[in-house]
């Protein structure tokens, strides 16, 4: 359970790339990581759906999955697991929650009695506001060469405790964060892809308030 933890928890935290800020820089044909800054967007709620597929060394067929999210500047990330079974996710700076069949909520990860969570919250913090030294202390962060208005970043984990799970991370996108693929030390294989992005409303409904209580 911890595994999938912490692959949904890790998934969840990129997608907060979307909420950095918009820097104004010339546009560059090799993006700089404040060219690719630039373009991205700074929505204070972003909403969409997304489709996982993982690749486990030793088995011929993929693990998906899919469902639909809600990142929140100032709260955080409800990811909501539709297929092949429901489940969600909420994640806060303090917490990871979950929520079960019957609707009750279970703490499954404390940052105040895991410190190994405390470098996950700092990098979904510091792509929350932007943050690109925190990031960099954790991830030598590389662009790379894409066609047209898009962008390419290859994260390596600076950290023994990162690098002994993940040897690599790959964000592809253009105004917004479009696919992730995760690359475990052992070779497994993630590729997440996100559709459907939308940042209107503006704000938390009320119903998506209430899970971050």
């Amino acid at each position: 359970m911890k595994s999938v933890l912490r692959w949904q928890a890790l998934a969840v935290l990129l997608l907060c790339a979307w909420l950095l800020p918009v820097v104004a820089v010339a546009a560059d044909p090799a993006p700089t990581l404040d060219a690719i800054t630039a373009r991205l967007a700074n929505p204070v709620v972003l909403r969409g759906q997304f489709e996982q597929s993982k690749t486990v060394v030793g088995f011929r067929n993929p693990l998906r999955s899919q469902g639909r999210f809600v990142v929140a500047r100032d709260r955080g990330v409800i990811w909501q697991t539709d297929k092949p079974f429901a489940s969600e996710l909420v994640v806060t700076a303090a917490q990871i929650r979950s929520r079960q069949p019957d609707g009750s909520v279970r703490v499954e990860v404390d940052a105040s009695q895991q410190p190994a969570m405390r470098s996950v919250n700092t990098v979904l913090f510091a792509l929350i506001s932007g943050d690109l030294q925190s990031l960099q202390r954790l991830f030598q962060v590389t662009p790379l060469a894409a066609g047209g208005e898009g962008w390419q970043l290859r994260l390596t984990p600076r950290s023994r405790m990162l690098a002994r799970a993940f040897s690599s991370l790959t964000l592809h996108g253009d105004r917004h964060v479009r696919v992730v693929e995760i690359v475990e030390a052992g070779g497994d294989h993630t590729r997440i892809q996100f559709s459907q992005l939308s940042e209107l409303p503006a704000v938390l409904r009320a119903d998506e308030a209430a899970r971050f209580e």
